[in-house]
């Protein structure tokens, strides 16, 4: 089973939008779409935090308990002082952390995801990894755009294998207008899910 959590909630709703639209209705959007493909794929799937009530990270971990990989779905912002930068700023990132008690399953599912995303003509972001400009997030897989970040509450918390997803960086109005295009969600949750189908048995 996959645990698939829609990251932030109503109260605490993320990053807004180029065009003011809370992180939560992008996160939510798309999750919908990822629990469709993996559910197309024969995996049974739980969503976690969809009605926006879900407040503390570790209520969301426990919410899954006994799935094989919890998922959690983000888009993506950059520091406040480079917001008038924005456009520079674009593609996914991946988080694991080292904290988990799975990093090596945590990995490899990370990575067969950003390679999926590649593969579907996606490119990683640098940004999280900068040290001057970004938040100096090593990279686990430089390559498949994944970053350690070893006190993300979701994946300490988590007792099984856990990555969380930044699809796109939606204050960028162009990345924003991509996560808005139906056929590139589809594409997004299409190449989760097959990362997924990839690194578990």
């Amino acid at each position: 089973m996959i645990a698939v959590d829609v990251g932030h909630y109503h109260a605490e709703p993320g990053v807004i939008s180029f065009s003011g639209v809370p992180e939560f209705e992008f996160n939510l959007r798309l999750t919908e779409e990822i629990r469709k493909k993996l559910e197309e794929n024969g995996m049974r799937v739980r969503v976690i935090g969809d009605k926006g009530d879900l407040i503390f990270l570790n209520h969301r971990t426990r919410a899954a308990k006994g799935a094989d990989l919890f998922l959690s779905i983000h888009h993506d912002s950059v520091r406040e002082h480079l917001t008038p930068r924005r456009a520079e700023f674009a593609g996914f990132s991946l988080f694991v952390s080292r904290r988990n008690p799975q990093l090596e399953k945590s990995l490899a599912c990370a990575s067969a995801i950003g390679a999926e995303l590649r593969a579907a003509g996606m490119t990683p972001s640098r940004y999280h990894a900068d040290p001057v400009i970004g938040e100096n997030r090593p990279f686990a897989d430089e390559r498949n755009g994944v970053h350690f970040y070893d006190n993300l509450g979701v994946a300490k918390t988590a007792k099984m294998p856990a990555v969380l997803v930044e699809a796109g960086v939606i204050i960028n109005r162009q990345e924003e207008a991509r996560m808005n295009d139906a056929a590139v969600r589809q594409a997004i949750a299409e190449s989760i899910a097959r990362g997924v189908g990839r690194c578990l048995p």
